[in-house]
């Protein structure tokens, strides 16, 4: 079936996979060495996550930056939502695909440093999905809506860059970041949840959906529903952790403050 794969989008997924673990086993950690000693004090679990996460964010913004784009200026795709022109969505995609095939293949290979069930089950069911805007070349309109998800990775990222980098959870940079972790994720992955439905509702029953086929209605339905139920959890899980962060807006400076009275 991979045959019937677009030449370009094949090569650029391919050429993506390559560029994604040559990032993990060498970029990643050459650069850090050099941005933060702090890379250099980590144990080989830790240096193994946060080349994974030095990666994962590097095609969060890639791909992201590419996804607003086509939201905000590729007519042909927003013209229409089911059939719409998708060659420029497929690169996106092609290059998404090429980042989870690596990211998969990390995560078993390096299973008891960042082995994480969630994980595996999120890109196999993107990867089902976008399957079929790859080859088919259908739904690309609702594929690059769901991009817009990869604008709330860097945060969480850099959440744990600082945790594990010792910064104090008060500290200005981890409240700012928790702050704006929480904001962007729910803009990004969970206020967009009706507006998606009923751009998937405004469709079902046309001429265009029948035209799709059962297979395909079934991926798309059944990834969105499975993708958003892990949003909600990883959601919940993120406010309680900002309403901890917002209990500790001032105790940095307070404690400060404290001691130098205590002096």
């Amino acid at each position: 079936m991979m045959a019937t794969f677009n030449k370009l989008n094949l090569g650029v997924g391919v050429s993506s996979f390559a560029i994604f673990q040559l990032s993990f086993h060498l970029l990643s950690s050459w650069i850090s060495a050099r941005v933060t000693s702090g890379f250099n004090n980590l144990d080989q679990k830790k240096k193994i996550e946060w080349n994974s996460r030095t990666v994962s964010t590097f095609h969060a913004s890639v791909v992201g930056a590419f996804c607003l784009y086509i939201l905000l200026y590729d007519e042909a795709v927003n013209a229409d939502h089911v059939w719409g022109e998708p060659s420029t969505v497929q690169l996106n995609l092609a290059i998404t695909s090429g980042y989870l095939i690596s990211d998969l293949l990390l995560i078993i290979f390096y299973w008891k440093a960042i082995g994480d069930i969630y994980f595996i089950i999120h890109h196999l069911v993107a990867l089902y999905a976008y399957y079929f805007v790859l080859d088919r070349g259908l739904l690309a309109y609702f594929a690059n809506f769901r991009l817009l998800a990869e604008f709330s990775t860097p945060f969480v990222n850099q959440r744990w860059f600082f945790d594990v980098l010792g910064y104090s959870k008060a500290s200005k940079a981890n409240i700012i970041n928790g702050l704006l972790m929480t904001i962007v994720f729910f803009l990004a992955r969970i206020i967009v949840i009706p507006v998606y439905y009923t751009n998937v509702a405004s469709e079902v029953g046309t001429e265009a959906f029948y035209k799709l086929g059962l297979a395909a209605q079934s991926a798309w339905f059944i990834s969105s529903i499975v993708l958003d139920i892990m949003n909600l959890i990883w959601m919940v899980k993120i406010t309680k952790g900002c309403y901890k962060v917002i209990c500790l807006i001032g105790q940095g400076e307070a404690k400060a403050h404290k001691n130098g009275k205590s002096k």
